[in-house]
């Protein structure tokens, strides 16, 4: 049977050198899992491949988006799945990498069949979102939808709104379309999760935000500010230099709370992780035990 070989693990743990030799060892491309690396104007602050990672092994879905192009984990299984189709044909291997937990669980296990937002319904919910604000999107949800009410981060714009553009698209509920069964796939999953002893996860990445900002994070978030209410920009790193820009804060804070929050960010994938009995565990340096592993299954 052929195999989808899942590399995920915190952020900064050490998931693209691994997968660029996993991906020359098998002579495969690498299917990115990175909800925010796939919009091409978010290269520094997402730590998207580098141009000779791209070159040294062909990357998909890493920039193939504009900031204002609408997508989801929906959209995302059904193209992946239809690459997969495609990529099967000639080889028995096929590898899924990165860290966000909804995309790959949309390709794992599948993700409800909610209907397509139109367009109409979006730009009305993204105006008033920006006029009225997000309680009193909220307060709607809760008359329309009181079970997903008590279910969703009220603090998150982006599940709220789309939540309440099905109500008011389809008449029903948005917890109606959610029937949470796991899809039969036609290949063998192998998931492979990355972990380090915490305390060098937290150096690795405060590094690597350093490593960004001498990259040219702030000049890539400037070029973006006026940008700033789009949902694909409501991310760790931007907002705390959009806060910089604002002059809420200085630089130099600015830039330790990307640190912090990154590094909740990871203790927040680990515990996502722990929930997943099928992912086996090893450290980045492991590659031989990892073929090992990839082989045997």
């Amino acid at each position: 049977m052929k195999k989808l070989i899942v590399i995920t693990g915190p952020t900064a743990v050490g998931k693209t050198d691994l997968c660029l030799d996993l991906a020359t060892n098998f002579d495969i491309p690498i299917i990115n899992a990175d909800s925010r690396q796939i919009y091409r104007e978010l290269k520094i602050g997402t730590a998207a491949p580098t141009e000779e990672q791209l070159r040294k092994v062909r990357h998909y879905f890493v920039g193939t988006l504009g900031l204002n192009d609408y997508y989801s984990a929906s959209i995302y299984e059904q193209e992946v799945m239809q690459l997969l189709d495609t990529l099967f044909k000639t080889s028995d291997y096929a590898l899924l990498s990165g860290g966000s937990m909804m995309y790959i669980d949309a390709v794992c296990n599948g993700i409800d069949d909610i209907p397509t937002v139109d367009d109409h319904t979006r730009d009305t919910l993204k105006r008033r979102l920006e006029e009225e604000g997000l309680e009193s999107l909220c307060e709607q949800l809760r008359q329309l939808d009181p079970e997903h009410y008590e279910q969703v981060d009220l603090k998150n714009p982006r599940r709220v709104v789309h939540a309440l553009e099905i109500c008011l698209m389809t008449g029903r509920t948005y917890t109606s379309f959610r029937k949470n069964e796991r899809k039969e796939r036609p290949f063998h999953i192998v998931k492979i999760g990355l972990t380090r002893d915490r305390d060098i996860i937290y150096e690795r990445i405060n590094s690597r935000v350093d490593q960004m900002m001498d990259c040219g994070f702030l000049d890539e978030a400037k070029g973006l500010y006026h940008l700033r209410h789009l949902n694909a920009l409501n991310t760790v790193g931007y907002k705390e230099l959009f806060a910089y820009l604002d002059g809420t804060w200085p630089l130099d804070e600015a830039v330790e709370r990307i640190k912090g929050n990154t590094r909740r960010y990871a203790r927040k994938q680990l515990t996502w992780y722990k929930k997943d009995p099928l992912i086996t565990w090893f450290s980045p340096e492991d590659k031989q035990q990892i073929l090992d592993h990839i082989t045997a299954q």
